[in-house]
């Protein structure tokens, strides 16, 4: 009895004298803004498998869920203070927050062009101090926005027609003339199923995830603006990991990143499966295209320069070419 007695305390002694993984291991709580698996969920979730694989006994990602666990909106706040550790979410969706989050869409450089030319490090500065957050990762880039609608158009004017928004967009649509309803992604189908809505801004990807295309007769080309969808880290807990989990985390959302360059191809295929399932191109070309585009750039850029004057020229020469 002595003897088990003894080899017991031993066992335990050496145990706690040893550098075990999972007294080591810290777990990180994350949400996604976007439902489980859609396309502009993946990438985080493609991100989140490979760092709990390659940081096992470093670091864990407890994954809570999308839009059901917690309304997009609100996923910049709990970034904020705290509620949720890493979250996967656009701009759009905290400019309440962080007004400058309105430049992120206009971007014409890669977020690879943007940690080279100091955009990222000034973006990163911004939602540390507005955000109280780490700005890990963009994904998006190389996948447009585009209107879709139920009623064919023949000019950039959306008088009388009823549009779904995010902040993304509004500034544009707005200028051409649309009426505007802001809802999350989730209360789109119904909307157009109850022809409360005639049409709604949404990238090039995506909406088969949502079942859209059921409710949808047409795409206006060409796309605009660019998508963002980012990967923030509360920035108390991105101050409390070791320098090797911030650089696990760091080097996991650098090679995610570098996915981006799959999107042309991505956006090619999806274009077709909505050729297939019957909806029309409406294309702008010529003149026509180029006020469709100015006019969603500077109205964009207005925008900004509104919400966030003291900051604006500065994110516009970083930002736009």
């Amino acid at each position: 009895m002595t003897s088990r007695t003894t080899l017991s305390a031993l066992a335990l002694a050496a145990a706690l004298a040893s550098p075990v993984a999972s007294a080591q291991e810290v777990t990180l709580r994350a949400v996604n803004a976007f439902q489980e698996r859609t396309a502009f969920a993946k990438p985080f979730e493609a991100f989140i498998d490979r760092v709990n694989a390659e940081g096992k006994g470093l670091i864990k990602i407890n994954y809570i869920g999308g839009p059901k666990a917690m309304p997009p909106f609100e996923v910049g706040n709990a970034v904020k203070s705290g509620v949720v550790d890493i979250a996967n979410v656009t701009g759009a969706f905290y400019t309440n927050l962080m007004p400058e989050a309105e430049a992120l869409k206009l971007a014409e450089y890669t977020i690879q062009e943007q940690r080279k030319n100091g955009a990222w490090e000034f973006i990163n500065a911004l939602h540390n101090e507005k955000l109280n957050s780490y700005y890990l990762a963009r994904t998006g880039d190389g996948v447009p926005f585009h209107l879709y609608l139920n009623k064919p158009i023949d000019k950039p004017d959306l008088k009388g027609l009823t549009i779904r928004v995010t902040p993304i967009y509004r500034a544009f649509f707005a200028e051409l003339g649309a009426n505007l309803v802001q809802t999350a992604p989730g209360e789109v189908y119904t909307a157009l199923e109850r022809n409360v809505i005639d049409g709604y801004g949404w990238p090039a990807q995506g909406i088969f995830d949502l079942g859209w295309q059921e409710k949808t007769k047409y795409r206006v080309d060409p796309g605009f603006y660019v998508v963002d969808v980012n990967f923030l880290v509360n920035l108390d807990t991105w101050r409390k990991l070791s320098d090797a989990q911030r650089a696990l985390l760091s080097r996991v959302a650098i090679a995610i990143e570098a996915t981006n360059a799959n999107n042309a191809e991505i956006n090619k295929a999806e274009i077709k499966k909505q050729s297939d399932a019957g909806i029309k191109a409406i294309t702008f070309e010529g003149k026509v295209r180029e006020t469709w585009l100015n006019t969603a750039r500077e109205a964009g850029w207005a925008y900004v320069k509104k919400v966030a004057p003291q900051h604006a020229d500065q994110l516009r020469k970083l930002l736009a070419r």
